[in-house]
C-alpha cells in the first residue's frame, strides 16, 4: 500500500502541476494518460502472470519453474514495450487530436505523451519485476525500489516543470522527462535486485514452452481487461468533451482524487490477496486459499469504505488543490463524491479480482470490466447524457452502475470456487505439484 500511495502521488503531482498551468494542461495530461496507460496495463498483465506463477510455485517450492517464469515474463515485457516507444515517437500528436481536443490540448498532450512512451519498456519491466518479487512474499523490497523511483519522479517533476535552481523551466515537458527517467532508474534497480548474487531467484535461459503458454494464458486476459477500460475511456472522454473542457478536466481531477486516497489501498489488498491465495494453493490448501481471499476482501471493504467517507466530506477542499476555475471545481467536487460513494464497491471488485488471479483466473475480471465499461459506463453515459439530454448526471449514474455490475459478477464466480480447480490443473501441467489422483490410479 505504501508503494502504491507513492506511485499514485507521482501521477497526482502531474495533475497538480498541470492545474497550476491551465485547464488545457489538465485535459492534455488526462488524454495523454489514456495512451500511457497501455504500457501500464501490459506491465500489470504480464506482472500478474509473474506474481501468480511466482506465488504458487513459491508455495509448492517449485523454484526452478518460478525462476524461469520470471525470466520469461521480463523478456516478454521488455519486447512488448518497444512498439509503444515507436508509437509515441511517430503518432503522439495524431493520438491526442483524434479525441477532438482543442489546439492547446493537442500541443501539450503530444509533447508529454512522446516522452513518456519512449520509456514504455522500462515502465513495463518495473511492474513485472516488482510483482515477481512480491510473489515470493517480499513486498518490502518492491516498496523500497518504487519509493526511491517515485520520490525521484516527484521531485524531478516539480523542479523541471518550474525551473527550480539551475534547471530549465520546461512546464509539462519537464514532468514527462522526470517520469521517463524515474522509470528507467526503477527498471534498472529491479533487474539488479532480481539477479544479484543473494537474490532468491536464479538467472536462467528460458526453455520450457509450457511456462510460456501459461504465462500468456494468464497474462492476456489481464492485459485485455486493462486495455478494454482504456478503449472505453476514449469514447467516454469524447462524451465528456461534449459537455466542455472544464467537465473533462473535472472528471480527471475527481478520478485522480479517488486514485490518490482509496485506490492505493485497493491495489495493495489486491496484491496481498493474489499472493496469499496463490501460495496457499501452491501448498495444496484450497480451504485456506478461499479463507484468505474472503478475509482480505472484507478488510478492504471496511477500511476503504471509511476512506471513502473522508473523501466525500473533504471533496471541495481536495479539489481546490488542483484547480481554482469555478466551473471545473463545481463538477470536480461532484465527480469526487461519486467516486467516494462507490469506493467500497471498487474495493470489493479489485480485491476479489486479485483473489481470482491468485487462482489463475484472469478471464472473469476481464469479462467483468469489459461488460461493465461497455454496457453500463458507456451505454448509460451516452444514452442518458447525450441522447436523452440528462447531461453530466447520467455520467454519475453510469460510474456507479459500472461498479455494481462488476462486483456482482466477480463475487459470484469467487464464491463458486471453480478457480481452485483451474489453478491446480495448471500447476500439475507445469509439474509444480503432483496429480495425487493419477498416483492412486497407478
Amino acid at each position: 500500500m505504501a508503494e502504491q500511495v507513492l506511485r499514485t502521488l507521482m501521477r497526482t503531482t502531474d495533475i497538480v502541476i498541470a492545474g497550476l498551468l491551465s485547464p488545457a494542461a489538465i485535459a492534455a495530461v488526462g488524454l495523454a494518460d489514456l495512451y500511457a496507460r497501455i504500457s501500464l496495463q501490459i506491465g500489470l498483465g504480464i506482472g500478474d502472470g509473474a506474481i501468480t506463477l511466482s506465488s504458487q510455485d513459491t508455495g509448492s517450492e517449485a523454484t526452478a519453474n518460478r525462476d524461469e517464469a520470471v525470466a520469461q515474463a521480463l523478456l516478454l515485457g521488455g519486447a512488448l514495450g518497444l512498439p509503444l516507444s515507436v508509437f509515441g515517437l511517430v503518432f503522439s500528436a495524431e493520438a491526442i487530436a483524434i479525441m477532438g481536443a482543442e489546439a492547446d490540448v493537442v500541443r501539450i498532450g503530444a509533447a508529454y505523451l512522446t516522452i513518456v512512451m519512449i520509456a514504455a519498456p522500462a515502465s513495463i519491466l518495473t511492474l513485472v519485476g516488482a510483482r515477481a518479487i512480491q510473489g515470493t512474499g517480499d513486498t518490502y523490497t518492491a516498496m523500497l525500489v518504487n519509493a526511491f523511483a517515485n520520490v525521484l519522479n516527484i521531485v524531478g517533476s516539480v523542479a523541471l516543470a518550474f525551473g527550480l535552481g539551475p534547471l530549465p523551466e520546461l512546464s509539462m515537458v519537464g514532468v514527462a522527462v522526470a517520469s521517463a527517467l524515474a522509470d528507467v532508474v526503477a527498471a534498472s534497480l529491479f533487474l539488479g535486485v532480481i539477479y544479484r548474487p543473494r537474490s532468491p531467484f536464479t538467472l536462467v535461459v528460458p526453455t520450457q514452452l509450457i511456462l510460456t503458454k501459461q504465462l500468456v494464458v494468464i497474462s492476456v486476459p489481464r492485459i485485455g481487461e486493462g486495455c478494454s477500460e482504456i478503449v472505453a475511456e476514449f469514447p467516454f472522454n469524447a462524451i465528456l468533451l461534449v459537455f466542455g473542457t472544464e467537465v473533462n478536466a473535472a472528471y480527471h481531477i475527481g478520478r485522480r482524487m479517488y486514485h490518490q486516497i482509496a485506490s492505493p489501498l485497493s491495489r495493495g489488498y489486491s496484491v496481498a490477496a493474489n499472493i496469499l491465495v496463490g501460495q496457499a494453493l501452491g501448498r495444496e490448501d484450497p480451504r485456506q486459499a478461499y479463507a484468505d481471499g474472503v478475509a482480505t476482501i472484507l478488510l478492504a471493504i471496511g477500511t476503504i469504505g471509511v476512506a471513502g467517507i473522508g473523501l466525500y466530506v473533504g471533496a471541495e477542499q481536495f479539489v481546490r488543490i488542483f484547480s481554482t476555475d469555478p466551473v471545473t471545481v463545481d463538477h470536480a467536487v461532484q465527480f469526487t463524491q461519486i467516486y467516494a460513494i462507490t469506493a467500497f464497491l471498487i474495493a470489493a471488485t479489485v480485491v476479489t479480482s486479485g483473489s481470482l488471479r491468485g487462482g489463475s483466473d484472469t478471464v472473469t475480471p476481464f469479462l467483468a470490466r469489459l461488460t461493465g465499461t461497455g454496457v453500463f459506463l458507456l451505454g448509460i453515459a451516452y444514452v442518458g447524457g447525450v441522447r436523452l439530454e440528462y447531461g453530466v448526471t447520467a455520467v454519475y449514474v453510469a460510474i456507479v452502475a459500472d461498479y455494481v455490475w462488476r462486483t456482482c459478477l466477480v463475487g459470484t464466480v469467487f464464491y463458486r470456487r471453480r478457480w481452485i480447480d483451474r489453478a491446480r490443473t495448471l500447476m500439475i501441467e507445469r509439474g509444480s505439484v503432483t496429480d495425487t489422483n493419477a498416483d492412486k490410479e497407478d
